[in-house]
């Protein structure tokens, strides 16, 4: 089971990137699937989520307007694209998958960095 994340980079503030989370060795189409971030000496953040059939989306406030996650079931991936990139953006992106209720079952990604700056 895994999550590998990349797109990430150095880019100019203003600027976009798009990350890609791609699964292999379990199906992500029913697990919902979220992207966090964790900026040097703070604590990870959710930065947005979309649910297992990509019909339901939700993001921080901070990002809102600025970034849009999707998903492709059919390609086991599921995406970051940033727009409209702020310094404050700048940290490790992590990719985050999860079912279940009562029992979870989740996997992290190893994380992507993303800078921002000019």
């Amino acid at each position: 089971v895994q999550l590998v994340e990349s797109g990430g980079g150095l880019v100019q503030p203003g600027g976009s990137l798009r990350l890609s989370c791609a699964a292999s060795g379990f199906t992500t189409s029913s697990y919902a699937m979220s992207w966090y971030r964790q900026a040097p000496g703070k604590e990870r953040e959710l930065v947005a989520t979309i649910s297992s059939a990509g019909g339901s989306t939700n993001y921080a406030d901070s990002v809102k307007g600025r970034f849009t996650i999707a998903r492709d079931n059919a390609k086991n991936t599921v995406y970051l694209q940033m727009n409209s990139l702020k310094p404050d953006d700048t940290a490790v992106y992590y990719c985050y998958a999860v079912r279940g209720a009562t029992v979870k079952y989740a996997y992290w990604g190893q994380g992507t960095q993303v800078t921002v700056s000019s």
